[in-house]
């Protein structure tokens, strides 16, 4: 156990975390490095750049004639992926924490370092990109020294890209990260941080042993769910899965033991024996929050199991998401799903799409509120449809968050201008070195939700950096917001929205909708109501045939007496006529502008 050592890399977005991970896989001769980002094994990983998963891997390290095991965590630095990074840093006892020389400390390093210093890691900062033309190594020491209080001589000069310093990364990992505690001969507990599902040997559960040892053929209880299994295998983590007759205290692994249904692994959960069971589970870490909520819906309805079972197979390998089944009258049966951000709802479209060929309908993203009757009751609602009433509603309530935003000085003004007008208050604002400042705002929830952070980005140039964590639920004035098509309200385009901007957003509505949705053989009025009132509306007009081609000269009666006959045709079809509203539509209402 003396030589075993667990730990992670975070970092901000693009610090290069998995181009480090890259060197010193290569270093300690674990795989042959042949294209960047070894780890990033999911195609969506390869094709935007980012991490997605936290991915494990051993190493062998010989140091002082020693060889020591290194079980390494490549971790997301994208805010929506947080919750990966927390249960990473469960599994670990030190972190590499990675800061980019040419762009310094940003809001994700802070979060994520703040994390860490809860679970009492060992940290070791390590300075990359110090090759590169720009870099500024002295003033970014000095942001994390100022940061983590450690002495100039503790944070490691490194470059993912050319390998220098990669030996001291090494080397300090060995020195300074503290070996794995706990005792060989207790009952067995082992702590599960991810789990996977495979086609053919079903859910593969990975796991950090705290106490005890586990053996190829054990009868082991997953604690919570209570249910017993047989452990088929058990092995260590490389490139690909290595099988071993028994992994002792402080190893990291796999477990496979023929699990068929998704909802029996919980990330988490602690593993024992049947014989010796531990007395309690670990405590781990904690309940997922869901930030934002959109309806999935098959586009086909009789794919709707298929649907749920490749839901439950994405929970498993992202434990972040959360679904419940829902109806919808345009749409039928779908769920109710809830994500940690948009890019997240993004990536778990994307997913269902690839790796499970599903074809979804995703609407229009929002959050939970508050509502309060007049009798005093209280009922949470997701969706705009579970609105009570409005005569019974006495006030709503609506999440803020506390967000913090770090950016350089010549963006203060229009990052200030795009939080005042999402209906922010800033708190404060506080320099950190040099021409760098953090922003504190007070922001609802629903005001971020669709395109805050691209607009953020863009204004920013791509520098300002952006955390947040809910606090608290504020009286709010909300507007249900009601698409209708002919009269007949479309409850997936339905919206609540702040009074102040529910007009003009429906007069964006209808517009957008009038370019999207195809002409029929008859007028279709589109309408955007708040209540019984209407505040905006445009018109499709009908594709029409000229009926009054063959008249040619004579009295315009018989012309007239053709035009009345189509129309009461076309109003006999508007009767029966149904409007399709395309996928195209829903995707527009997320990018109003």
């Amino acid at each position: 156990m003396d030589n075993i050592r667990n730990f992670c890399i975070i970092a901000h977005i693009d610090h290069g975390k998995s181009t480090l991970a890259d060197r010193l896989l290569e270093r300690t001769q674990t795989i042959k490095i042949t294209e960047g980002q070894m780890l990033d094994n999911m195609d969506l990983e390869r094709e935007r750049g980012i991490t997605i998963k936290s991915h494990a891997i051993q190493m062998e390290y010989k140091h002082n004639d020693q060889t020591y095991i290194l079980n390494l965590i490549d971790t997301p630095g994208h805010v929506d992926f947080s919750y990966e990074v927390s249960r990473s840093i469960a599994a670990c006892e030190g972190a590499l924490l990675v800061v980019d020389a040419t762009q310094g400390v940003q809001a994700q390093t802070i979060s994520n370092l703040y994390m860490a210093i809860e679970h009492d890691l060992e940290i070791i900062p390590v300075l990359n990109k110090i090759d590169m033309p720009s870099a500024m190594p002295d003033e970014v020491e000095d942001e994390i020294i100022e940061l983590i209080g450690c002495k100039r001589e503790d944070i490691l000069r490194a470059s993912g890209k050319t390998g220098e310093g990669v030996d001291d990364v090494l080397r300090a990992i060995v020195e300074r990260v503290p070996h794995p505690t706990g005792d060989t001969n207790a009952p067995l507990q082992a702590l599960i941080f991810d789990s996977v599902f495979n086609s053919f040997r079903g859910i593969i559960a990975y796991f950090k042993i705290e106490n005890g040892q586990i053996r190829k053929g054990d009868k082991v209880k997953f604690f919570n769910t209570g249910m017993e299994y047989v452990a088929d295998e058990v092995g260590v983590l490389k490139m690909d899965m290595v099988p071993r007759d028994v992994l002792g205290t402080g190893e990291v692994g796999y477990i496979i033991s023929g699990i068929k249904d998704a909802t029996e692994v919980k990330v988490g959960d602690t593993i024992t024996q049947v014989a010796r069971p531990c007395e309690k589970a670990i405590s781990g870490f904690q309940e997922v929050k869901p930030m934002v909520f959109a309806g999935v819906y098959p586009i086909d309805p009789s794919e709707y199991e298929n649907l749920r079972s490749s839901l439950e197979k994405l929970q498993l390998n992202d434990a972040s998401l959360t679904f419940s089944p829902e109806s919808s009258v345009a749409l039928g049966f779908g769920f109710r799903c809830g994500f940690l951000g948009l890019l997240h709802m993004e990536i778990v479209q994307e997913r269902l799409d690839r790796e499970f060929n599903m074809d979804v309908i995703t609407t229009v993203p929002n959050v939970s509120y508050m509502v309060y009757d007049k009798q005093g009751g209280v009922k949470e609602v997701h969706n705009p449809s579970g609105l009570p009433e409005q005569t019974l509603i006495d006030h709503i309530e609506e999440p803020y968050i506390r967000a913090s935003i770090i950016t350089t000085t010549n963006f203060i003004g229009p990052i200030m201008t795009l939080c005042l007008d999402k209906r922010g208050e800033l708190i404060n604002q506080e320099y950190i070195s040099g021409n760098r400042v953090e922003l504190h705002f007070m922001l609802p929830l629903g005001e971020i939700v669709i395109d805050f952070y691209d607009k953020l980005k863009s204004i920013s140039k791509g520098y300002a950096s952006f955390d947040y964590h809910i606090d608290g639920f504020r009286p709010s004035r909300l507007a249900k917001l009601d698409i209708l098509l002919n009269g007949e309200p479309v409850d997936a385009l339905s919206a609540l929205t702040h009074q102040d901007n529910a007009v003009s957003m429906g007069r964006k509505m209808c517009e957008k909708l009038k370019d999207l949705i195809p002409r029929q053989q008859f007028d279709i009025a589109i309408q955007a109501a708040i209540g019984a009132k209407i505040v905006a509306r445009e018109t499709i007009k009908c594709v029409r045939k000229d009926v009054t081609a063959k008249c040619y000269g004579g009295d315009v009666s018989r012309k007239r007496k053709l035009l009345e006959k189509q129309k009461k045709g076309k109003k006999r079809m508007k009767q029966i006529g149904n409007v399709e509203v395309p996928q195209k539509a829903f995707l527009a209402v997320l990018k109003l502008d």
